[in-house]
């Protein structure tokens, strides 16, 4: 295999390192959140790229398929519910981060730090 015929391993990496620097290095709490969405897309990214079987079809079963290489759907089943559960996260997060603003009048970490030392 080529290291460059790999490239969905690739993004998965890219999109996984730029999600974990968001979500470490910044103290915006929307941009926190973008970084953990950016790290899960990675994480969806790496398990559709492992279901997928070169050659596979659909596991539809039929008289005259044989012995057909079939394609797991389990994954994409696996994916869909997560990306599901990743948007009602999402909006719960946004929700929590609008209730932060108004309680302490910003997203910024270190100030909201600042705020409950005193």
């Amino acid at each position: 295999m080529e290291i460059l015929g790999l490239y969905n391993y690739w993004v998965f990496a890219i999109l996984l390192m730029i999600g974990f620097y968001a979500v470490i290095a910044k103290l915006n709490l929307v941009k926190k959140l973008i970084g953990l969405s950016l790290f899960q897309s990675a994480v969806f990214l790496l398990y559709i790229t492992m279901g997928r079987i070169e050659g596979g079809t659909a596991p539809i079963y039929s008289e005259d398929a044989g012995a057909s290489l079939y394609a797991n759907p389990l994954p994409q089943v696996l994916i869909l519910t997560a990306i599901v559960v990743g948007i009602s996260t999402m909006a719960l997060g946004l929700a929590i981060v609008v209730r932060i603003r108004e309680e302490y009048g910003s997203i910024e970490e270190n100030e909201i730090a600042e705020i409950d030392k005193r």
